[in-house]
């Protein structure tokens, strides 16, 4: 009696495994959701400006669920849209990112790139996300070159190790933008310095959150901090929530939207719309993409 107990108890515990992996590989990965967000930035009595945040894409060829459903954000009509890197997965991913983005294009837009922009993914051990000082290991080479003159032709402005401002709902905007951190990209020397002041607003871009480089950011004066790269943490226990963030950043900072601590700041980290390749589940964290609604103070 006790070992058909332990066996029955083995074969649930079995079965509800396979069902978990089943829903997090072929449900929630696909459960593409927009998150809504109000956001304090703005002088007092201003008219409240709409920013898309896209990140993560990790696009496939054949992905044209996860394409069609980005595109289908342009109804949205927002005022700016904020690519924060990791677009690609696949040597011929570009056509597939443009199919994604076309209906954007034509709103201004501004964007930097993360690892899996610059080389494919590679096959690892997912416990060795919870190691701090893992060794980063490149992949196929990908198209980021041709990816960034699609963007850049269309009018969006490439933020990588940049600094600038553009006019986005009738108001000057300024931003400053890094290289991905994650990969040692990264120079905010070459950026830095205090905010103009001649400007509405002051938008911050990163692929991963990496806390000293957001620190030097708001310390500059810059509103509203956006990021990606965490994924949110891709697999999440309920009532826990991330398990690992992939960078310095705090679980408890995986995605959402955050007071940057000891600054007026805001940060908004988007758990992403993709999945590693040769990870492809997602458990309480579905891909998303986010409305940022900029209100006044």
């Amino acid at each position: 009696m006790r070992k058909r107990t332990l066996f029955r108890l083995a074969a649930g515990t079995v079965a509800a495994g396979a069902a978990t992996l089943a829903y997090a590989s072929l449900i929630e990965r696909n459960m593409f959701t927009l998150r809504r967000y109000d956001v304090p930035v703005l002088p007092t009595d201003a008219e409240p400006l709409r920013v898309l945040h896209l990140s993560d894409l990790h696009m496939m060829p054949a992905q044209r669920r996860k394409q069609d459903w980005v595109a289908s954000l342009a109804a949205l009509d927002p005022d700016l849209v904020v690519v924060t890197g990791d677009n690609m997965a696949h040597p011929e991913s570009v056509p597939g990112v443009l199919r994604a983005l076309q209906p954007l294009l034509d709103l201004p837009g501004a964007f930097v790139f993360g690892s899996n922009d610059y080389t494919g993914p590679v096959l690892k051990n997912p416990f060795t996300y919870f190691l701090p000082d893992r060794e980063y290991t490149e992949g196929t080479p990908l198209p980021y070159e041709e990816l960034r003159d699609i963007l850049t032709g269309a009018g969006w402005v490439d933020m990588n190790n940049a600094r600038t401002s553009l006019k986005a709902g009738g108001r000057e905007i300024e931003l400053v933008g890094v290289d991905d951190p994650h990969i040692e990209r990264d120079d905010y020397d070459a950026v830095a310095g205090p905010v103009s002041g001649d400007a509405a607003l002051s938008i911050a871009l990163s692929h991963s959150p990496e806390p000293a480089v957001l620190d030097r950011m708001a310390a500059d004066g810059f509103g509203l901090l956006l990021a990606g790269h965490t994924h949110g943490g891709q697999v999440c226990v309920p009532g826990y929530g991330a398990l690992v963030t992939n960078c310095g950043l705090p679980r408890s900072m995986a995605r959402g939207l955050h007071r940057w601590p000891g600054s007026d700041s805001w940060l908004h980290v988007s758990a992403g719309l993709g999945t590693h390749p040769t990870a492809p589940i997602r458990f309480a964290c579905p891909p998303e993409a986010s409305i940022l609604t900029l209100i006044s103070r």
